[in-house]
């Protein structure tokens, strides 16, 4: 059974970077889609970017687009979600999930396994 792990949150200034990671810790990872997703308090869940299990589609939120990027090495069982230019609103818990199917896409109901999350804060 797969099993997820999340890693590189932190406290950044705005304009700063992270990259966070997603470790499969049990399971393979190849075989899988990956999302990251992010939460505040108060909110829903809501997905930041995927990648499909071949790495050839990925999706990312309006939000995020063109300030992050995912990519992922099955070799070594991750995936990476580089995040660039962030801003307070990227402040949250980010988690990652895995689903199986073909492609990706930003449903959280779509994923069956997650990660415990890691928390990223944006602050001057």
């Amino acid at each position: 059974q797969l099993q997820v792990m999340e890693s590189g949150g932190g406290l950044v200034q705005p304009g700063g970077f992270l990259r966070l990671s997603c470790a499969a810790t049990a399971g393979r990872m190849d075989y899988a889609s990956i999302s990251w997703f992010r939460q505040v308090p108060g909110k829903e869940r809501e997905g930041v970017s995927c990648i499909s299990h071949t790495g050839t589609y990925t999706e990312f939120a309006d939000s995020v687009k063109g300030r992050f990027t995912i990519s992922r090495d099955n070799a070594q069982k991750s995936v990476y979600l580089e995040m660039g230019s962030l801003k307070s609103e990227d402040t949250g818990v980010y988690y990652c999930a895995a689903g199986f199917g073909r492609d990706c896409n930003l449903h959280k109901w779509w994923y069956d396994i997650w990660g415990q999350g890691t928390q990223v804060t944006v602050s001057s």
